[in-house]
């Protein structure tokens, strides 16, 4: 990769460069101003060492690209373009599958396998400035705070320092997050309760017995009526193992008068309506005991 000022800057004339990128010819453009110099498809690494070039060099990745490097998976998100960070005197803009965005905050850079991007916080705010619906924010975050090892509180700070634009969705989940939900099923579980109108239950709340034992830690504990709220996913609760475990888990519940509500992760997204009624009912009965 390479920009054609630097290639006339070693004596090559811009109409050779451009020439080379014609049909048939061994180099390409990739974005104004920066050649592959060879005729393949550019690999990911190209796509974004080119983006860099044409940024210039005070740009930084950051967006989808630059959490992947710093350790995210970001399943379920399709790959995109490449999101540059540049100095908001900088005079280039978006074009092709380079996004510009200009800024007054540029952060300082982390990098990775020599490729400069923004820290982590910043690069999944950034991300989850671009989503339009919930799913994938809410996705991106709850990774970003189990995986990536954010703190909740760090995110709010980055998210307040920065820009109004698109901060809604992230705003929302993130108050989610603050709750105590440690996984996307249960931000679903936490917008589920929300349609009931029950009083908010305490989420992943250690319980234990009078003498200290352990009893559980729910998804959402309903005090007040000693209700178990327990979003169990089957692929891990009915293996050989896991079904034990939650067994005895359940078996601990009975023996402290706690009822248990059970619900599968998928249901909470398919059928949030009828989990609903089903929490309420729930409820109604732990009241009636």
């Amino acid at each position: 990769m390479i920009t054609v000022a630097r290639l006339v800057e070693f004596g090559v004339p811009r109409k050779t460069c451009y020439r080379r990128c014609r049909p048939g010819q061994p180099w390409q453009r990739l974005l104004p101003g920066v050649l592959l110099l060879g005729s393949g498809k550019p690999t990911r690494r190209q796509l974004v060492d080119g983006a860099l070039l044409y940024g210039g060099t005070e740009a930084l990745v950051t967006g989808l690209e630059a959490c992947r490097r710093q350790g995210l998976r970001g399943s379920g998100i399709a790959a995109n373009g490449i999101h540059l960070l540049v100095p908001a005197s900088c005079k280039v803009s978006s074009v092709g599958p380079v996004t510009v965005e200009r800024t007054t905050r540029m952060p300082r850079p982390v990098v990775v396998d020599g490729v400069a991007m923004a820290p982590l916080v910043r690069a999944v705010l950034d991300q989850c400035r671009l989503f339009t619906t919930h799913d994938p924010v809410r996705s991106l975050l709850t990774e970003s705070v189990q995986r990536g090892r954010l703190h909740p509180e760090v995110l709010i700070r980055e998210l307040e320092a920065g820009s109004d634009r698109g901060s809604a969705l992230p705003r929302e989940a993130l108050r989610d997050v603050l709750r105590g939900a440690r996984s996307v099923a249960e931000v679903d579980a936490i917008a589920v309760w929300r349609r009931t109108g029950l009083p908010e239950p305490l989420w992943n709340h250690e319980l234990r017995d009078a003498a200290g034992r352990y009893i559980g830690t729910p998804d959402g504990y309903f005090r007040a009526v000693r209700l178990a709220w327990e979003i169990d996913s089957y692929d891990f609760h009915f293996a050989r193992p896991q079904y034990a475990g939650t067994l005895e888990r359940n078996s601990r519940y009975t023996a402290e008068g706690i009822l248990v509500l059970q619900t599968l992760p998928s249901r909470l997204r398919s059928e949030p309506g009828r989990v609903a009624a089903e929490l309420v009912a729930a409820y109604e009965a732990a009241a009636s005991r």
